[in-house]
């Protein structure tokens, strides 16, 4: 709908919006965004998109037939970062089992007693 080029603040770097929320009224919209960066640029990011929701909402009204436009809150996704911590938990855990398994195979050839001269499984000849 918006690219890029269509919004002139500097503030406003790469964002994703992930979702949009709309309520049964068609009242109020919460937009839900991810965007790189530090903390710091995410409040930057956070201040430029507020900045910019009256344009928002006058591009949102000039391309939708409704007899109000709704309001816009723009919210950061916060479940894009709990999702890359849980699959990062998900990748240590699956290490961590894997280093276990190394260990155990390590033990069991520790184990075993190395083959004396002679007991190998050979045929026996008179």
């Amino acid at each position: 709908m918006l690219s890029r080029g269509t919004v002139h603040d500097p503030g406003i770097g790469f964002i994703t919006l992930t979702r949009v929320k709309v309520s049964p009224d068609l009242q109020l919209a919460r937009v839900y965004y991810t965007t790189m960066g530090d903390p710091k640029a995410r409040r930057e990011t956070e201040k430029a998109l507020d900045r910019a929701t009256p344009f928002f909402r006058r591009q949102v009204g000039s391309r939708l037939q409704l007899r109000r436009v709704p309001e816009l809150e723009f919210h950061f996704d916060e479940s894009v970062a709990h999702q890359d911590r849980v699959e990062q938990i998900l990748r240590d855990l699956h290490e961590e089992e894997a280093q276990r398994e190394r260990e155990r195979a390590e033990q069991q050839r520790a184990d075993q007693p190395p083959d004396a001269p002679g007991t190998h499984d050979e045929p026996h000849r008179d």
